[in-house]
């Protein structure tokens, strides 16, 4: 083989080969016998076959390492699945988020811009990435309650969060199940409001037969491994918008004016003729400056994880409700016990996990039962920040009474932080891991009431 680029070919070929035999010993999962009792069940993990172990070093020999034509794939394939004009891979789901906001405060916006002291109505329950970026530009969350079994914002409080401030609503789909979309989305078209949806525990969840992500202005994913899709790191924006569109991507590469790829020049034809501010005519285009930005780029061996990881993708969800439902029906008997959760009426949930609430007058309190089942290999993870205005972040807030504000009592939000614990439904899940999980449920509750 004289060749130079035969010996190449040949070259990867091999490598990739040894890849797949290396996942067949190492990771394939058919390998690794689950034990109750002994096998730990996490409550979410890394979903891959020899696919993105392929691609991922396929992306390293090709050493591109930015964001390049793995990329471009991934972010077309996302779009397409979402079925949006556009989306932006970046580093992780709290820089989508980070993004998704601070595009809102675009001078391109006009009057439109979210400013300094305006205010965005969103909840306490959740996590705290959907919240800092308001904070952070110096705008004012308004925390309103939740409502159960959905987890999800209580649209009754929303006329009630409205002032002559209010320019935008950013809401996150709590572990799946969708909000109310028809109530937030008629309230934010009927004040002008932006909406933000974050999208990053309901990747191929559905509202009335239609992606979530897709109905307000911005949607925003993560693609952290015990997400619905993994890249490692990584997180996404998408929008139907052009002038959004424009705006995310100069802020995500550093606030540039160019549009231009990764390693491409002059896609416009006018590098060196425009006039931008007060530079000099002819101003280097891919060097002028609209926004003060970021960079939030992830690279194509990231991406080249997500493109195996998208085909394989409508197979996880229909797991994740497969999962859930079969928890749902197991645990059925103990709603004297448990408030269960519910989708919300209209929606068809990708579910991130599986919630119990623990009833005011139940015999035991989550406390008792999360110890037991981790005791019992079972991994559990409250609903993230429970109530985000009662964690140290909040302390300066509250000392001067500034920053945020409550609209009425949350009550339920104050319940979900006390009583309300969550455990898996991921992919990885198996029939026995799920029964496992039920039967230690049924375990704890027999032995509190035997008072053993």
């Amino acid at each position: 083989m004289n060749d130079p680029q035969e010996k190449i070919a040949a070259l990867r070929a091999s490598i990739l080969s040894q890849v797949r035999e290396y996942y067949s010993l190492v990771h394939d999962p058919a390998r690794k016998e689950f034990i109750p009792g002994e096998s730990r069940v996490n409550y979410a993990g890394r979903v891959f076959d020899a696919d993105e172990m392929v691609n991922l070093t396929d992306a390293a020999l090709e050493f591109w390492l930015t964001a390049g034509h793995w990329t471009r794939e991934f972010e077309a394939g996302l779009a397409d699945y979402l079925g949006v004009k556009s989306a932006f891979f970046v580093n992780s789901g709290s820089s989508a988020n980070l993004l998704a906001f601070w595009a809102l405060t675009s001078d391109l916006l006009g009057d439109r811009k979210i400013q300094r002291g305006d205010e965005v109505i969103t909840v306490a329950c959740g996590f705290p990435t959907t919240v800092a970026p308001i904070l952070q530009f110096g705008a004012v969350p308004v925390f309103v309650d939740v409502t159960l079994p959905t987890y999800n914002i209580d649209v009754t409080r929303l006329e009630a969060a409205l002032s002559p401030r209010t320019r935008a609503v950013m809401l996150a789909h709590t572990l799946g199940n969708p909000f109310n979309l028809a109530a937030v989305k008629a309230f934010c078209e009927a004040h002008d409001l932006w909406l933000v949806e974050d999208n990053c525990d309901a990747l191929g969840s559905k509202y009335d037969g239609r992606f979530t992500g897709t109905f307000g202005h911005i949607g925003t994913s993560s693609f952290y491994p015990p997400h619905h899709l993994t890249t490692g790191e990584g997180g996404a924006v998408y929008t139907n918008s052009p002038l959004l569109r424009r705006i995310l991507l100069s802020m995500r590469d550093w606030g540039r004016d160019c549009w231009c790829d990764s390693g491409r020049d002059n896609t416009c034809g006018c590098r060196f003729t425009g006039q931008f501010g007060e530079l000099p005519l002819g101003y280097d285009h891919k060097y002028v400056y609209r926004h003060f930005g970021f960079n939030l780029k992830a690279t194509d061996l990231q991406a080249s994880i997500g493109c195996a990881q998208l085909k394989k993708f409508p197979a996880f969800v229909e797991a994740r409700r497969r999962n859930w439902a079969w928890l749902r029906d197991a645990l059925s008997d103990l709603e004297e016990f448990f408030i269960l959760p519910e989708p919300e009426p209209n929606s068809e949930p990708s579910w991130f996990g599986f919630l119990l609430t623990v009833r005011d007058d139940a015999p035991f309190t989550r406390t008792q039962l999360v110890k037991a089942l981790e005791a019992d290999g079972i991994q559990t993870r409250a609903l993230f920040a429970g109530n985000l205005t009662k964690h140290p972040a909040f302390d300066s807030l509250r000392a001067t009474q500034t920053g945020y504000r409550v609209v009425g009592p949350l009550t339920e939000t104050d319940r979900i932080m006390n009583q309300t614990f969550w455990i898996g439904v991921y992919p990885g899940m198996t029939r026995e891991m799920l029964g496992w999980m039920a039967d230690r449920i049924h375990h704890f509750v027999e032995r509190i009431m035997k008072n053993e």
